[in-house]
């Protein structure tokens, strides 16, 4: 069991995994970063309002869903920058020429079929002389 344990773990995709979610987790403060301290401020300078988690009706904080709701598209589209960015500089792989692949049996019931048109002919030939 341990054996397989450490194949498992050891596999690429797992360390690519957890090397993703350690980067995901600093690029996530990043962005947190860049929302609560760039982008809400200006948000507030052309709306008036820069934090909305202190709206509320009663015990109803109706102000911190619209926060979380502004945060999660500004996170969002901001990573979706980021991505775009970033796969401006990934190398342009031109596709694989399609090659056509023909089975061998394919290749057989072509020789047998030339092989009876040839028998065919002589036939022919034989019947005319």
């Amino acid at each position: 069991m341990w054996n397989e344990f450490k194949q498992f773990a050891m596999k690429g995709n797992v360390i690519d995994l957890a090397v993703g979610v350690i980067i995901g987790g600093a690029f996530g403060k990043i962005v947190s970063s860049l929302v609560a301290d760039v982008i809400m401020p200006l948000v507030g300078l052309v709306i008036g309002v820069a934090d909305f988690s202190d709206l509320a009706y009663g015990d109803l904080k109706y102000g911190q869903f619209i926060q979380t709701v502004v945060d999660f598209f500004i996170i969002s589209f901001s990573i979706f920058l980021f991505v775009k960015f970033l796969n401006r500089f990934k190398k342009k792989q031109e596709p694989a020429p399609v090659v056509a692949k023909v089975d061998r049996s394919e290749e057989l019931l072509a020789e047998i079929r030339d092989l009876l048109k040839e028998d065919k002919d002589i036939l022919r030939k034989n019947e005319t002389s």
